[in-house]
């Protein structure tokens, strides 16, 4: 029969309670894993069995007990880690939210707004439907894989102990939050560039034949024109898609090696 000691039973807690905060973190800040529409239970029970997977794989772990003021140290460092981590993807997927704002503000639809299930905020339908794509191109190139394969190299970069990421590191990912600003002007770029030059062609037609009426005419006109634009724009999204996820992967990884 196993007999186990009081401190080898902790160790044994501790090997799993600390890489489990780490992931869970992860899986709850993270888009698609972490999307509102996935109950809290599936979640957990993810973190559950990807941390048993990686206990038997993991660097040793620090001899610290659960239950003091270090453990708890340790307990929060592999929390803010998991949650950078998380952060830095959902400011990927909210670069196409802003893009989608400024496309459907362009183009009349501003008003058409639609409950995220990624956030549970309502976002203009534009918005939405460009979350759904690059979620769909997100599993198509295996990000999730990619995702879990990087939460696995975590804890080898940056091994669970007292030493966590320092102010540097954070400010790293501060930084970062005016990458969805940039990314998202670049992808709404050219779409909102041609319904300017519409709005600007609208105006020069009022001025020149101020009997029509430019809003019945008009607001139809920029809604098809402005979903054409979109069907100009859709080709490029994949690529500049993988171009923000490799920048994602390689800040999480600059992260967890400095």
């Amino acid at each position: 029969m196993l007999q186990l000691t009081g401190k080898e039973l902790m160790q044994l807690v501790a090997s799993f309670i600390w890489p489990f905060l780490r992931v869970s973190a992860l899986f709850f800040s993270a888009p698609v894993f972490g999307t509102r529409g996935l109950p809290v239970r599936a979640r957990l029970l993810m973190a559950a069995v990807v941390t048993a997977v990686l206990v038997p794989v993991l660097p040793p772990l620090p001899d610290v007990k659960v239950f003091s003021g270090e453990g708890v140290l340790v307990a929060v460092h592999q929390l803010l880690a998991g949650v950078a981590m998380g952060f830095i993807l959902q400011l990927v997927f909210a670069v196409f939210v802003v893009a989608g704002q400024g496309i459907a503000m362009g183009m009349g639809l501003g008003f058409a707004s639609v409950v995220d299930p990624q956030n549970g905020v309502q976002v203009p339908v534009v918005s939405q439907a460009f979350v759904i794509l690059v979620t769909l191109i997100f599993l198509a190139l295996n990000g999730h894989l990619l995702l879990i394969q990087l939460l696995a190299d975590s804890f080898r970069l940056l091994p669970v102990g007292l030493a966590g990421m320092g102010p540097e590191q954070w400010w790293k990912v501060a930084a970062w939050g005016s990458y969805m600003f940039a990314g998202g002007l670049l992808v709404a770029l050219p779409a909102v560039t041609g319904l300017l030059l519409v709005n600007i062609a609208f105006g020069v037609t009022a001025r020149a034949a101020p009997q029509l009426n430019i809003f019945a005419v008009g607001f139809p006109l920029m809604i098809l024109g402005g979903f054409l634009l979109i069907l100009l724009v859709l080709p490029g999204l994949g690529d500049q898609f993988g171009r923000m996820m490799l920048d994602a992967f390689s800040l999480m990884r600059n992260l967890l090696v400095s």
